[in-house]
């Protein structure tokens, strides 16, 4: 770890032979520029800032260890280069760092991000310990470590401040091992606002889950309370893939390779040329995929960064080969010149502000898409099919009630179209989604103000999950059970699922557990969960493609739509009912009405 942990601002360090920057105060301007201030609102952020520094310390290793909710204990060791004592001395002081001259341009930085006081920040919250050694780069006849102790002044939340550090000899190998105790003791207010201890650590796992897909050269490890909940082996983005996830997703994924030349944006001064993208990562198939979007991890030069545009990148990539309403495994890097980012837009650096953004994502989306189906695959998948002019859904555009009483079937197209005459126009249905309103809502109202029923699976199911999905599982156990699912763990990141959904016997997938946890994880109600699982619940036995459709079946399915609070719409929100009117048959046939 590099005092304040960030990589030279040069991009010089012991790998290429250089030793690296001291550690040096900023001058004023530089901090007013940065507008450094606290950035420790949660222990997620002290295991962020942390892992930060390993990295740009060029560690190959990083253990993470919290206990708890992460206000106990978080430790944080990493094998990088390490500092000598000045350097440490130094490193827990404000405005203080190695990553930046003390009067250079933040932007463009060679490193993951500035914001110039991260010990100090965690030292202003938290007992601090740092243990390190730098393995006498500086001193090749000295190599002891040094261990620098700090804490904050007792007091409220408005008391800032810590006390003077007290500085020791240590033994330690090269590297730097930091502890942080006793997180927001001083600060009641913070800690009073933290969620729950299994939320708390459900935000690390998802964070060191972040790190290390987009680091996946670097070995990872997460403890919690003892037991390990995460490993990468450092050997490649499949191999993290593995680590973070399990060997089916491991297994139904390709990685991603390619290096494109893009026409950067001009600035004043700045002559046109073309700068470099490399788009680096994993991308499971689309038969992989998850309900919500926490899954598809986006980075920047090994940062993770929140990004819609690149996200929005990575999914359009994937284009038709995504089933609706489901999202994509995948762990995107980007790395792009340090000049061309300001790494600064955000107080926590999960943003960063790139000044080439539209080429980048078309870049991004080039990638992903050549990798996953080929260039003449995805051309096809560009051409516009241009329903809209010819079909509008039928009803109030809220969805609201209409009747099918006098409508007249006719007949089918394609073994799943319903075709039924309605006064002047000609209606078309989906049987399937139809079919799926229908058993939505009988779902809906047989189990209103009940629990839904349940199924024995025996032999209990084993579910591989990730470590943020298996925080989450702990966290959400109560609200699982009430949808139906319950669980037991099983070691490390696997589950067992005893009990599994069955309204009317209709017995639920155990894998539909991890939707189930999407949902609870994105904040939503369990009442809305309970909806999305009736919601995919009434879609397995619903009408499919070459099922017996004849015009019986068509007069019962309408009479059931009729019933219906929403017949417009199937539980996901796509159409089920689409009309063509006369006049559209006239025109087309040039012919007066």
């Amino acid at each position: 770890m590099t005092a304040e942990g960030e990589r030279d601002g040069t991009g010089g360090d012991e790998a290429d032979g250089r030793a690296p920057d001291p550690v040096r105060r900023l001058d004023p301007a530089t901090v007013d520029r940065i507008a450094a201030g606290e950035v420790i609102t949660r222990p997620a952020r002290v295991v962020a800032e942390l892992v930060d520094n390993a990295l740009d310390a060029a560690a190959s290793r990083v253990e993470v260890a919290v206990d708890g909710d992460g206000t106990d204990r978080i430790r944080v060791a990493d094998d990088g280069h390490g500092m000598d004592r000045a350097d440490a001395r130094l490193a827990v002081e404000r405005h203080a760092t190695s990553k930046l001259a003390p009067d250079a341009d933040p932007v463009g930085v060679g490193s993951l991000g500035f914001r110039g006081e991260a010990l100090a920040a965690v030292a202003d919250a938290a007992r601090l310990e740092v243990t390190t050694n730098d393995g006498g780069a500086g001193d090749a006849a000295s190599a002891v470590g040094t261990r620098v102790l700090v804490g904050p002044r007792g007091g409220g939340d408005d008391d800032r401040g810590v006390d003077a550090p007290e500085v020791e000899d240590a033994g330690r190998a090269r590297g730097t091992t930091v502890v942080v105790r006793d997180l927001f003791s001083t600060r009641p207010a913070r800690r009073e606002s933290l969620a729950g201890a299994r939320a708390e650590f459900a935000r690390i796992s998802t964070l060191v889950a972040d790190y290390a897909l987009a680091n996946p050269h670097v070995a990872f490890t997460l403890e919690h309370d003892g037991s390990t909940t995460l490993s990468t082996p450092g050997t490649g983005v499949t191999d993290a893939l593995f680590g973070v996830y399990d060997r089916e997703t491991a297994s139904r994924s390709t990685e991603v390779s390619a290096s494109v030349g893009i026409d950067a944006a001009r600035a004043a001064g700045d002559d046109d040329r073309t700068i470099d993208v490399d788009v680096s990562g994993a991308l499971a198939y689309p038969s992989v995929t998850r309900a919500s979007s926490d899954h598809l991890r986006v980075s920047v030069n090994g940062r993770p960064v929140r990004d819609d545009r690149l996200a929005g990148a990575v999914r359009a990539g994937y284009g038709r080969l995504l089933p609706d309403g489901r999202e994509p495994v995948a762990a995107v890097d980007v790395a792009i010149p340090p000049e061309r980012i300001d790494p600064n837009v955000h107080p926590t650096k999960r943003e960063v502000g790139l000044r080439d953004a539209d080429a980048v994502a078309d870049a991004v989306e080039g990638v992903v898409a050549d990798a996953l189906t080929g260039a003449d695959l995805r051309r096809k998948a560009d051409v516009d099919t241009d329903l809209e002019t010819a079909l509008e859904p039928v009803g109030e555009g809220d969805g609201s009630r209409a009747t099918f009483a006098d409508a007249e079937p006719i007949g089918t197209f394609r073994d799943l179209y319903a075709l039924v005459e309605s006064g002047d126009e000609l209606l078309v249905i989906d049987a399937h989604a139809a079919h799926e309103r229908v058993n939505y809502e009988r779902l809906a109202r047989a189990f209103a103000d009940e629990s839904v029923p349940t199924a024995a699976v025996d032999p209990p199911a084993t579910l591989s999950l990730s470590a943020g999905e298996a925080a989450a599982a702990e966290a959400h156990a109560d609200a699982l059970a009430a949808l139906g699912f319950e669980t037991a763990p099983f070691g490390g990141g696997t589950i067992r699922v005893r009990t599994v959904p069955a309204p009317f016997g209709r017995t639920a997938d155990p894998e539909a557990l991890r939707d189930a946890l999407a949902t609870l994880s994105e904040g939503t109600s369990p009442r809305d969960a309970r909806e999305r699982l009736l919601a995919d619940l009434a879609c397995h036995p619903s009408l499919k493609r070459g099922d017996a459709i004849d015009r019986s079946a068509i007069r019962a399915l309408l009479d059931r739509l009729d019933e219906c609070e929403r017949p417009f719409a199937c539980p996901h929100g796509r159409p089920t009912v689409l009309s063509v009117a006369e006049a559209t048959f006239a025109a087309g046939f040039e012919r007066e009405r």
